[in-house]
């Protein structure tokens, strides 16, 4: 087991925003948590990420609480993406990318792995031709890709995406969920938060539906996102790509 969610809830003041999840997440996987805007999504994978703190109940990785990891050693396993990441200075695409390999460094330069993962992280994500742009300079989509870089440049065993695809053509799209299917055919744990429901359909071996701070399903998409469920959770009919079965 990877991950495992115990109870876990979480309050913002008065206000509850998750409420009893309990989960456990495997190796090989790709888990889509789904759920409309409020549901607790981006908070419960902060949680997972160790960036949210105050919560109830437990979270651990490789059966560790995360509170108890050193943060150097868990972000050499597990590489977190945030919506958008911002920059203040001039850094060049590349330079970003070679930050994701900070849990490894050991000294002012990087090493000839360094610079390999950086290049082979550009690669997959097809952000080579533009890796001496300043980073501010580039497009939303272009600016995720190389975040997405970035953490695959941390050679993790877990990737955790909070909405990868938001700035994204439609290409990148398919491209970047591609992506994260073979990762987890090689033995990776992705689990990212999406809107598109397309896209957990297509591309994810689970889903988890949150809703109002709840876990209410988690299967596999094609048996829990039924229209009857959608129409539940997001208060929509979407006859056009929800099939019961």
């Amino acid at each position: 087991m990877s991950y495992g969610l115990d109870s876990v809830g979480m309050r913002y003041g008065t206000a509850e925003v998750l409420t009893g999840i309990t989960a456990t997440f495997q190796p090989g996987e790709l888990a889509a948590i789904v759920g409309p805007n409020g549901a607790g999504k981006s908070t419960l994978i902060g949680i997972m990420a160790g960036l949210r703190h105050g919560y109830t109940g437990r979270c651990s990785y490789r059966n560790r609480d995360i509170r108890a990891w050193n943060r150097r050693a868990f972000a050499r396993h597990v590489s977190f993406v945030p919506q958008s990441l911002k920059v203040e200075f001039p850094f060049t695409a590349e330079q970003v990318v070679t930050m994701g390999r900070t849990p490894y460094g050991g000294g002012l330069f990087e090493t000839d792995e360094d610079r390999e993962a950086v290049e082979q992280a550009m690669r997959t994500t097809d952000t080579l031709a533009f890796r001496s742009r300043d980073f501010r300079s580039l497009s939303g989509g272009e600016r995720q890709r190389v975040v997405i870089a970035s953490a695959l440049a941390q050679s993790p065993e877990t990737l955790l995406l909070d909405e990868p695809t938001t700035y994204l053509d439609l290409k990148h799209q398919v491209e970047t969920y591609s992506l994260l299917r073979d990762l987890a055919g090689r033995g990776m744990l992705a689990v990212a938060i999406t809107h598109d429901l397309n896209l957990a359909l297509t591309y994810a071996d689970r889903a988890l539906v949150l809703s109002q701070g709840r876990l209410v399903a988690d299967g596999a998409p094609h048996d829990i996102l039924t229209a009857a469920r959608i129409e539940e959770v997001f208060g929509v009919t979407a006859p056009w790509i929800i099939y019961d079965r």
